[in-house]
């Protein structure tokens, strides 16, 4: 039921800040970068004016200059300041790594931000698009790491398992087509929960129906509901029923800004009566009210990401009694499998539960039934190409500060349509391009280095009584890493199994919208189906072309898809600090999350219990207050200018994960490169390789954010905007302070 926030979200936020000029091309640079490696010269630079002495490494290393150290090289010194040698990195390493980064890249109007996660995104989209755009590839096209090990009988599935994959981002593509239907699909299925509410209405008043026709669908109506792996008994499963996420606003602080309110009513208005031009416009206006009491009366984001306070166990009638009017035992019975019977229940917000008993009581039928159609379009608009619907997408846009006709390139949209729908099948032909045996060899080695020092760092936490040090060293052992790609749950290299997998999702070349709701019916059905059997600890969370990471307390895994697994965060062909400093950070951070303020709660065996003695946790929550009053100083402009303030107990557990990952990644690097040396990169002799590291690990960070998207993330991100994850880091980094030789060695706080 439980998994930590993976390492980012997508387009979470970063500083915009102007750029710089007197660039010289990339051209140039490289042209710069292939003349030192012909002479094989050093290129000096004078000692800075401000800052530190650049100093030698203990040891002397050679140069490299291959083409995968030239490109490498060439990427940092574009990311980097033009004034990176006269800057202080003990003052603002942030502006010295990413400087250039903002003078090159400018967001599209389709973008709310972007940071190096998403170039590498969009690196992995366009081969993506390569493979989607060409016809299957033959014996001959398999690259030498092939998940390719099939009988003749075999490759007629793996063919049909790509032309069901062709077909859905086909029938995307086909914008002409979409745009000849309208909003006929769309209406067709706002018909049949408007039947449904109806009927079910006149009989009992019950909403019951038509929250569980929203839930096959995947649209949480009033209640979120899912299974997952119970928390106190991780090999269950259990189902969980709580307040959805969103309800339409980002979050539940935005319902405060009464001119923003104001434009979500007259958009939801203006397309409702568009749908529906007979009806009385009442209804749909007070829709907003709905929501707004409903916002009000559920979680805040910090309390739904604390498992201590959304972990509440009940017998199924005792939560049904809380709110009668969704027939509750009822509803998740309509979604569990057939022969499966429920008799506990996970209440993840109790209140909202029993708010929502009066808040429904209290809306006229007509505003109930339009609610419900509303959710409806709020999920299902971006399938369809009508008039009716484009006032809501415009607003959306504005709201993440874009320009409000702006839309990504089609064919990226498909890609991610296909990512989200077909993903394992999409998941073996990334592999096949993107991933390699060497490296899984490699990260596999990485997150093994990591773990021997964090155990070492356990160890050597005063702060932590010898009993419960023991069990958390014996939890790091316990860790299960997967790395690259699944093999089971399903097999995605064995093409029968990823056939069967995906036999009940119809999927036709000329009927986007359809294609859309088979998957998202699957999705459902899929989740439900995990009832009734032990959790699949074989499952991924994530598809293969993902760039991003997790770990599951539960599971006590962590989880690393091999579309985070490239340039520049990780390559097996450049100086292992640039792998370890970026992408070593980054397991390091996920394994963290064991024992940052959630994860500490989920023992050796991913059971929740306390099994931390009270002085330890006493001690712990001494030490990271320091992190809470740290990130709580940072800020964004908020919607009046006024600086809005990043929520420092939010963001605690990602804050924590990242301190804890460099410094673990470091000490890793290091152990490591005193077996076998690395070499240094042309160009870049300004910096150590200790120092290195530091600019690895911040150039993933490198970024920019539109106001609109700053602001939302402020309110729902439980990451820190991602120049604060450079200068919180860093300042809480003892090993960057000496490496840079900052004058105050101590770092702001430390937990390991």
């Amino acid at each position: 039921m439980s998994e930590k926030a993976p390492l980012l979200v997508p387009a979470s936020p970063a500083r915009v800040q102007s750029g710089h000029v007197h660039r010289c091309s990339k051209r140039q640079a490289i042209g710069r970068l292939l003349a030192i490696a012909a002479t094989t010269l050093f290129v000096l630079y004078g000692i800075p004016q401000v800052g530190y002495e650049p100093i030698a490494d203990d040891r002397e290393s050679d140069l490299c200059l291959t083409p995968a150290c030239v490109h490498a090289a060439s990427e940092i010194l574009y990311n980097l300041s033009p004034q990176y040698k006269e800057l202080d990195p003990c003052d603002d390493f942030e502006e010295l790594v990413c400087g250039g980064w903002r003078d090159r890249h400018d967001l599209r109007a389709d973008q709310g931000d972007a940071f190096t996660g998403t170039i590498m995104s969009e690196n992995s989209q366009m081969l993506l698009r390569h493979i989607l755009e060409a016809p299957y590839p033959k014996d001959s096209q398999h690259s030498h790491f092939s998940p390719m090990r099939l009988k003749a009988v075999e490759k007629s599935a793996d063919e049909e398992n790509f032309d069901k994959m062709k077909a859905a981002y086909d029938a995307c593509l086909n914008e002409d087509k979409i745009k000849s239907i309208g909003a006929e699909p769309l209406v067709h299925v706002l018909d049949r929960i408007q039947k449904a509410y109806t009927a079910s209405a006149s009989h009992s008043h019950s909403v019951k129906d038509v929250v569980l026709l929203l839930a096959k669908y995947g649209v949480a109506g009033l209640v979120s509901t899912g299974t997952g792996a119970d928390d106190t008994d991780p090999d269950s499963v259990v189902v969980s029923v709580g307040a959805p996420w969103s309800f339409g606003l980002p979050s539940k602080e935005r319902y405060e800004d009464e001119k923003l309110v104001e434009r979500y009513r007259n958009v939801t208005v203006q397309v409702l009566s568009a749908l529906y031009p007979d009806q009385d416009v009442h209804a749909f206006e007070g829709i907003i009210e709905l929501e707004k009491k409903l916002a009000a009366a559920s979680p805040s984001q910090e309390e739904r990401e604390d498992v201590t306070k959304y972990y509440n166990p009940m017998l199924i009638d005792e939560a049904a009694a809380i709110a009668p009017e969704l027939e509750l035992k009822a509803l998740l019975n309509g979604q569990a499998p057939r022969g499966t019977k429920i008799e506990r229940v996970i209440v993840m917000a109790p209140e909202y539960l029993k708010e929502l008993s009066i808040i429904l009581a209290a809306t006229p039928r007509d505003v109930l039934q339009s609610y419900f159609i509303w959710k409806a379009v709020q999920s299902a608009y971006k399938y369809v190409d009508a008039d009716a619907v484009k006032p809501y997408r415009q607003f959306e846009n504005v709201l993440a500060g874009k320009d409000p006709d702006s839309a990504p390139e089609r064919w990226r949209a498909c890609v991610r349509h296909v990512d989200s729908g077909l993903g394992w099948i999409l998941s073996r032909f990334f592999v096949e391009k993107a991933f390699s045996a060497e490296a899984k060899k490699f990260g596999d080695t990485i997150i093994t280095d990591i773990k021997t020092e964090f155990s070492k760092k356990l160890n050597a936490a005063e702060w932590m009584d010898k009993e419960t040090t023991k069990k958390a060293v014996q939890k790091v052992h316990n860790i299960v890493q997967k790395i690259g790609y699944p093999t089971k749950s399903p097999d995605i290299m064995d093409p029968p199994t990823l056939e069967d997998y995906y036999e009940t999702v119809n999927v036709s070349s000329d009927a986007f919208f359809a294609n859309a709701m088979a998957m998202q019916r699957f999705a459902v059905k899929e989740e439900w189906s995990a009832l009734g059997k032990p959790v699949d600890r074989d499952q991924w969370g994530m598809t293969v072309p993902t760039v991003n990471a997790y770990y599951n307390p539960p599971g006590n895994e962590i989880v690393f898809p091999a579309g985070i697994m490239q340039f520049p965060v990780f390559d097996v062909n450049v100086p292992a600090y640039m792998s370890y400093g970026a992408f070593g950070s980054v397991a390091g951070h996920e394994l963290s999350h064991a024992f940052d303020s959630t994860g500490r709660h989920y023992d050796q065996n991913g059971n929740y219990t306390d099994w931390w003695s009270n002085s330890t946790v006493e001690a712990f929550k001494e030490k990271v207050q320091c992190f809470v009053d740290q990130y709580s100083n940072f800020t964004v402009p908020g919607p009046d200018d006024k600086p809005l303030h990043v929520n420092g107990r939010l963001t605690l557990g990602e804050n924590i994960a990242d301190a804890g990952g460099l410094s673990a990644s470091f000490q890793a690097w290091k152990r490591r490169s005193a077996e076998t040396p690395n070499q240094d990169l042309p160009g870049l002799d300004h910096f150590t390789q200790a120092q290195m590291f530091f600019v690895s690990y911040s150039n993933w960070w490198c970024g920019k954010t539109r106001k609109d998207t700053a602001i939302n993330r402020i309110y729902t991100d439980p990451h820190a905007p991602k120049w604060a994850r450079i200068l919180g880091t860093m300042a809480n980094s003892r090993e960057f302070r000496e490496s840079f030789q900052c004058k105050v060695k101590e770092p702001t706080c430390q937990l390991w």
